[in-house]
């Protein structure tokens, strides 16, 4: 049976992963000391590590063949190190550049892997998963900019405009992989109704899978979380935290917001 394998950026709760014999390996969180005290800063997975991984997952295959979902490349250097991984087993361990990350990524898993699990071919649970990344779409809404500046993680156009960012809630999306700034607003309240605005438009009025991760503040996730319930009556919810991974770059008080239009798997 083929084998899904994504990493943790996807954010997967253990329940589904389980289900789905999902294997899930963790990106690197580490603490270093400064002046300023703790600080945690995330690194991708090496092709060595990659390799190892994908080595015992053909053998749970049974030689069938693996396909790996990882975090968009220019959010990480994981994809390129899993390319030179998958060099070691031609053709039979694929890797998808999901150009995202969050629960876009963990569709795609689920959906690959609720295939693989009724016996699809490797070709079969990737274009299933490609399928779902194409209809994914990911907003994340910030209390600060601070975090992703440090990091990186945000595109050199926003990067330059964080300064004047800072007394605002910045709404970001993941386009081309990276992390592009959509809109600002004053309040939290005013941000939240701009993306139920943003969401409203994509979907047309159309049920959609749509899930919400958190970091940290559950109560204002779950406001957002109502909103979109009165915007998309019909549209099936999920609601989690965001991983350490991803919680290190977007800061406390983060909340993720991912769209995914029908059709798509019962899972999504």
């Amino acid at each position: 049976m083929i084998r899904v394998v994504t990493d943790s950026a996807a954010g997967l709760p253990a329940d589904i992963v389980e289900e789905l014999d999902i294997c899930v390996v963790d990106l690197h969180v580490m603490e270093s000391h400064g002046k300023d005290g703790a600080e945690l800063s995330t690194s991708g997975l090496t092709a060595l590590e990659l390799a190892a991984l994908y080595g015992r997952q053909m053998e749970r295959s049974g030689d069938d063949g693996v396909l790996a979902i990882h975090l968009s490349k220019e959010l990480s250097s994981t994809w390129s190190a899993a390319v030179t991984a998958s060099g070691v087993f031609p053709d039979t361990v694929r890797v998808i550049d999901s150009g995202t990350a969050g629960m876009a990524m963990g569709a795609a898993a689920m959906a690959a892997a609720k295939l693989a699990q009724e016996g699809a071919s490797l070709d079969e649970c990737y274009a299933a998963a490609i399928n779902t990344l194409e209809r994914g779409h990911t907003w994340v809404y910030l209390n600060s900019t601070e975090e992703l500046r440090r990091s990186g993680r945000m595109s050199a156009a926003t990067a330059m405009l964080s300064t004047a960012l800072l007394a605002t809630k910045p709404i970001m999306a993941i386009q081309g992989g990276k992390l592009e700034m959509v809109g600002k607003t004053r309040t939290q309240t005013k941000a939240f109704t701009k993306l139920v605005d943003l969401v409203a438009s994509r979907a047309e009025g159309n049920p959609a899978f749509i899930a919400v991760q958190y970091n940290e503040d559950k109560v204002s996730a779950r406001r957002l979380e109502d909103l979109l319930r009165l915007a998309l009556p019909d549209s099936s919810f999920m609601l989690v935290p965001l991983t350490d991974v991803l919680s290190v770059h977007v800061g406390p008080g983060a909340v993720s917001y991912t769209h995914l239009t029908l059709p798509t798997t019962p899972y999504v």
